[in-house]
């Protein structure tokens, strides 16, 4: 960042401060929020917008509201742009609100899929929902997507939808879908929706709204990067004979139909496979999947957005945390916005992750390739958290999907287009990713540094075994950056189930540990990590979580916070969960599909925990290590009756 930047953004922030401060004063918000209702039109004098987004979220003015952000990025390229945040959904009236859009609905369920948003991994109502006021439940339909999309049609008869959102992007092919317990068909055949937006959707959309405002119908829109399309029944014979003819690239992957992979889990697994190796947008063909009579057309994913400013014409990450949020929910709530408390004093860096761990949908939707925000694009940012009220000098996360992933790169972009792993760091770190966390530590210092700050925390978990590679990352960490408790994810122990899950080794973690913990030390700090673990991931038995138990005894820690995995759609490890198949081997593996082996897996990763003593016992006898329960200091759980209350042995370390 040179000083020009940084005295430009100075001089127009000191500018415009006189005029904000005014507003403050007034409690008027420094922009106008987006129009919520015909009355916010009318103040306006808008007699029609260009494009509605409808959202399951509540109206949170912050880059962190994905909806809120397109509508932000939409009204920054010069559209007339609407929000209808959680509408009732029991009629069409809601859906019309802000009359007909010009353009196009925009519509999604929000920052979550609808249903991991209700449903736990046990599949009960989960107690709040965090994107809604006061954490209440009940304000948006299961299978959101869908239903806004048939309201948006009813309500407005003709007028194009488009899906976005990460429901839509993880449902755009037959998926397995956990709640239901079987195959489903690609949401767009299921929405009747127009088009469908995936991955990050700022480089489609604005394309889309672009040329349907330039005179185009949505129909002839078929050949946006980052975009799904139904062909017409007609033509889908055709498509079929030359799937090439509407492709990019001359370039086209037939999946096995949604018929073949409903009835055979082998032709799930092989399409799961051919679907994840045409997820990088360098070299990734268009996908034709055949739902009866009718093909779905995936083209290839949107290219990454700019790092630094970009150049002209261009879709930069620092264009969009410019843009004019208020960074606060909407005046119309009362209540408290669950979410919004987590993210209003955090800053994001970066989008995307290489990682590839097949359990996680980031990989999916965010894409492989890191886009970084500039330095002084953050310092931006965070002059406008500073003037926020109750703001008292503390940044709550720097970070994003990692914490620090920052700026890391392929050595080559010729080699990056052409490759086609799934992981940069599984089995081990590529050779050709750099790995230098040396813009990472210079943007923590910039912040840190800057006035009226005073602790700038990680919250995000830390990729460890690329921190290993970097101990002075390790030390500044340690001393500026941790507030006694360091979120790390080792997830398991086990070499199969590690490799699995595309994580590293146990051994990685220990070394990082060990790093982490010398720098404690070295900065005078009592701080001590918090490792995170799943249980129940395809590929791992009672065995494994046996395994899992006895080093998180032996290592003195009593996870509190642990996950029952959910097959989320379309990710690798429900492709595993789905079919007890590897999808990229082929080879069959374990896996706990029902509720109680589950719940068995979970009791043995909170073995130290009395309630779940009864079926931590359970668990050790089905695995056959029954010399397990006892008093003795080998034991995992005492035996049932007397013994069992009294306080389990070994593992004092509370973490």
């Amino acid at each position: 960042m040179g000083m020009g930047d940084v005295e430009g953004a100075a001089f127009a922030e000191t500018r415009r401060a006189p005029e904000r401060r005014r507003q403050r004063r007034r409690g008027e918000p420094l922009h106008p929020f987006l129009p919520t209702c015909r009355s916010d039109l009318e103040a306006r004098g808008i007699d029609e917008l260009d494009v509605v987004i409808v959202t399951g979220d509540a109206y949170v003015d912050h880059p962190a509201f994905g909806p809120v952000l397109i509508a932000r990025f939409l009204e920054g390229r010069g559209f007339r742009v609407g929000l209808l945040p959680q509408p009732d959904w029991s009629s069409a009236e809601a859906f019309r609100a802000l009359g007909r859009p010009r353009l196009f609905f925009g519509v999604s369920a929000g920052n979550l899929d609808s249903m991991l948003n209700r449903l736990t991994a046990q599949k009960k109502n989960r107690s709040a929902d965090q994107y809604s006021p006061g954490g209440r439940t009940g304000l948006r339909p299961d299978r959101a997507t869908l239903v806004y999309a048939n309201r948006c049609r009813e309500a407005f008869p003709g007028t194009p939808v488009v899906l976005g959102g990460i429901e839509a992007s993880l449902r755009r092919i037959a998926h397995y879908d956990y709640w239901s317990d079987k195959v489903r068909r690609s949401i767009l055949i299921d929405s009747k929706a127009d088009l469908l937006i995936f991955g990050m959707g700022e480089r489609p959309v604005w394309e889309v709204a672009r040329r349907l405002d330039a005179g185009e119908s949505i129909e002839q829109i078929r050949d946006v990067r980052g975009t799904a399309w139904v062909a017409r029944e007609a033509e889908t014979p055709g498509l079929l004979e030359d799937p090439a003819r509407y492709t990019i690239d001359d370039k086209a992957v037939v999946l096995p139909s949604f018929e073949e992979v409903e009835r055979d889990k082998v032709a799930y697994a092989r399409m799961a496979r051919l679907f994840q190796l045409e997820t990088n947008p360098g070299n990734a063909r268009r996908l034709v999947q055949l739902h009866g009579r009718r093909a779905v057309v995936y083209n290839p994913p949107a290219l990454p957005l700019d790092d630094d400013g970009g150049t002209p014409g261009s879709v930069s990450m620092d264009e969009l945390y410019d843009l004019p949020f208020n960074r606060a929910p909407h005046p119309t709530y009362a209540e408290v916005i669950p979410a919004y408390e987590t993210v209003k004093h955090s800053i994001v860096l970066m989008r995307g992750c290489f990682g590839g761990c097949t359990f996680c949908s980031i990989t999916e939707h965010e894409g492989r390739v890191i886009q970084s925000r500039s330095t002084a694009s953050v310092l931006r940012e965070l002059r406008a958290i500073r003037r926020m009220e109750g703001f008292r000098g503390t940044i709550t996360d720097l970070g994003g999907p990692t914490a620090n992933m920052y700026k890391m790169r392929c050595r080559d972009k010729a080699i990056e287009s052409r490759c086609r792993k799934l992981s940069c760091v599984h089995p081990g770190v590529c050779e050709n990713l750099i790995t230098d966390h040396g813009p990472v530590r210079e943007v923590m210092a910039a912040v840190r540094q800057s006035e009226g700050i005073k602790h700038t925390f990680i919250a995000s978990g830390v990729r460890y075994d690329l921190a290993e590679l970097d101990p002075a990352y390790v030390e500044e960490l340690a001393a500026h950056h941790v507030g006694g408790h360091l979120s790390v994810a080792p997830e398991h122990v086990s070499p199969r189930v590690l490799d699995k899950m595309k994580k590293p080794g146990i051994a990685a973690f220990e070394r990082f540990r060990a790093q982490f913990q010398c720098a404690s030390r070295q900065a005078g700090k009592e701080q001590y990590d918090i490792p995170y673990f799943i249980s129940g991931h395809p590929g791992c038995d009672l065995s494994d979580m046996v395994e899992l138990a006895l080093w998180l005894k032996e290592q003195g820690y009593r996870p509190r916070q642990v996950q029952d995995f959910i097959p989320t759609p379309m990710s690798i490890a429900s492709a595993m969960y789905w079919t007890g198949l590897d999808p990229l081997t082929g080879e069959a593996i374990p896996v706990a599909r029902g509720l109680r082996e589950k719940r068995l897996q979970k009791a043995l990763l909170l073995y130290w925990d009395r309630a779940h003593w009864p079926m931590a016992r359970e668990a050790l006898v089905a695995a056959g290590r029954a010399d397990l329960i006892g008093t003795g200091p080998g034991a995992l759980v005492p035996p049932g009756g007397r013994a069992a209350r009294s306080r389990p042995r070994g593992g004092r370390r509370r973490r």
